[in-house]
């Protein structure tokens, strides 16, 4: 059976000028939390250049099962997602074994892009777009129907019915519609 070979992310984030302590102590945190799995061999991260906005973040895992398990983990989902407002991840590479880390330009293992969490006013903008109209046209055609139910039991039948048009139809269009808006790259100072 092949032994299994430890696996380096590298991934390129662009930091905002102004949060560059704090993407500091955010990759800190990232770190403490990432020490605690099986499998976790270690991380770093440094800069292109002293002015520069680019940096490069390094975490490496025992194996390919290992890094899946912290990959989607609700803890590095929390991390990640804690750090919206900071960053924007512009390259993540998978490498396994040293000889990965030396190979000429172009000849990359994977290449995988990371998904951008747009900031939070964004995806409460996109909430909002069809969930105010859907609410309002709900509302409307219930409320005639159920004036004579009890208020908690209205709202119920509201929340049952518009959660999963909202779930698997409104938002995944929504989202799809507002795409390039959603992902925008933050303006850089």
């Amino acid at each position: 059976m092949p032994q299994a070979e430890p696996i380096t992310v590298s991934i390129t984030r662009t930091v905002l000028p102004e949060h560059h302590r704090r993407f500091n102590a955010w990759v800190q945190a990232g770190q403490e939390l990432a020490r605690e799995w099986n499998g976790y061999l270690g991380s770093g991260w440094i800069r292109t250049a002293p002015d520069s906005n680019e940096w490069h973040v390094l975490y490496r895992f025992a194996d390919a099962k290992s890094l899946r398990a912290w990959d989607e983990s609700d803890e590095r989902r929390w991390w990640m997602d804690s750090a919206a407002e900071l960053v924007e991840t512009t390259r993540v590479e998978h490498r396994t074994g040293i000889e990965g880390w030396f190979e000429p330009p172009g000849e990359r293992n994977v290449t995988i892009p990371e998904t951008v969490v747009p900031p939070r006013w964004k995806q409460a903008v996109s909430i909002f777009l069809p969930f105010f109209p859907l609410s309002l046209l709900s509302n409307f055609l219930l409320v005639p129907l159920l004036k004579d139910w009890p208020l908690v039991f209205a709202v119920l039948l509201n929340i049952c019915i518009l959660t999963p048009l909202m779930t698997y139809i409104f938002l995944p269009a929504t989202t799809r519609l507002l795409r390039p808006w959603l992902q925008k790259p933050r303006r850089r100072s």
